[in-house]
């Protein structure tokens, strides 16, 4: 893992789980300038992973996420960089819910989870970055 640098996106974010025939509910369009938004529909569910501030409260969700990018773009022959990732967290007993995008790829931990996950990929030879201010 190292020379991988990855950094901290604000914001607390939440994966939803909705039926696999459901629409994409209306909230979901209010969260387009967030930094993060994941929409996967499956024969069995639709996942929608987005931030939490944007998800209403009887929706079936996992809040209290945090979101760990992997800064890219990464070329798509390289091999096992979300491995080495997980095995560092993995080792440290932090479970993680990985999104992939065309030029990188995000790990969430819980929030009470995030320090000793930036501890352990920075063991394993992470740079972690503070990214400046967004908009």
């Amino acid at each position: 893992m190292k020379g991988l640098r990855v950094t901290v996106l604000s914001g607390a974010y939440a994966v939803c789980r909705l039926p696999a025939e459901a629409p994409l509910p209306e909230w979901v369009g209010v969260s387009r300038r967030a930094e993060l938004i994941s929409i996967t529909r499956t024969s069995e569910e639709l996942s929608i992973l987005l931030p939490e501030e944007h998800v209403p409260v009887d929706v079936q969700c996992e809040r209290g996420l945090r979101a760990i990018k992997l800064l890219g773009p990464l070329p798509f022959e390289t091999v096992g960089i979300l491995a080495g990732l997980a095995h560092a967290l993995a080792s440290s007993g932090i479970a993680i819910f990985a999104v992939s995008t065309y030029d990188t790829d995000y790990i969430l931990v819980k929030a009470s989870d995030l320090a000793s996950a930036l501890e352990a990929l920075g063991r394993g030879g992470c740079e972690i970055v503070e990214l400046r201010a967004s908009r």
